[in-house]
């Protein structure tokens, strides 16, 4: 037995631990998040540190997989996409709940940039926020299915390639996540009609997390070709090249 398969047994853990973990992680997490910016009003607060924390969970998950491939030490962390993409989702249906309840208070024309003239009827307002907010309600209900069939149970059910094919196409759930954060931490909130608040801190923080993703897939999509172009005949070799 090779060193790489004895360190992934040590560091594999029952799924019941590792559901523990994530809350825990979770909740620290959120708390951090709260801390932060302990100057915004409760809603905000709780709406953008839940909304945070469920993006770097599912980050968390779409990084790992990348990660085994070019590390092969770090395929003992493969067990851990299930749970981080399992809470990442639930976080986001909490977030969601605080938007409806807190920010356009159930009234769903406001969800999608609409606001209530004087003469009784819904003119579009904000057509960035309505926009933001559909790529926002897509990407949960991708995110639903995804962690619907992320049991052992859904994998007999769907079948092996179908439920991989599911699960392969999280790369689009990230992308819908990206773009709906990315509208609300920079463009949101410029408007010249009102004083333009403080930047939100995890700016930065954000652009490196999705740059660090990035790279990590082109470096193992890049990693994963050169495997298998050194395993074709010399002639093919010059072709694939």
């Amino acid at each position: 037995m090779n060193t790489t398969v004895k360190t992934s047994k040590r560091l594999t853990i029952g799924w019941k631990t590792r559901h523990l973990l994530v809350i825990i992680i979770s909740v620290i997490g959120t708390y951090a998040f709260l801390e932060s910016r302990a100057q915004w009003s409760e809603m905000h607060r709780w709406n953008r540190a839940i909304g945070d924390m469920s993006v770097i969970l599912i980050a968390f998950s779409m990084a790992i997989g990348p990660l085994s491939r070019l590390i092969p030490r770090a395929r003992a962390a493969i067990p851990w996409r299930r749970e981080f993409g399992i809470y990442g989702v639930i976080l986001a249906i909490i977030h969601t709940f605080i938007i409806l309840a807190g920010w356009v208070e159930w009234e769903w024309m406001r969800l999608f940039g609409y606001q209530l003239h004087p003469t009784g009827v819904y003119i579009m307002l904000k057509q960035g926020f309505g926009l933001a907010n559909v790529i926002g309600i897509v990407a949960l209900f991708y995110g639903l299915v995804l962690a619907l069939s992320s049991s052992n149970w859904s994998q007999r059910i769907l079948s092996g390639p179908i439920w991989k094919y599911l699960q392969q196409s999280a790369y689009v759930l990230w992308m819908l996540i990206v773009v709906h954060t990315a509208y609300f931490l920079y463009l949101h909130f410029q408007d010249y009609h009102r004083a333009v608040p403080e930047p939100n801190w995890v700016q930065w923080p954000f652009a490196g997390l999705v740059t660090a993703i990035i790279v990590l897939q082109m470096a193992a999509s890049w990693k994963t070709w050169r495997l298998r172009r050194d395993r074709m005949p010399p002639g093919q070799q010059s072709v694939a090249g």
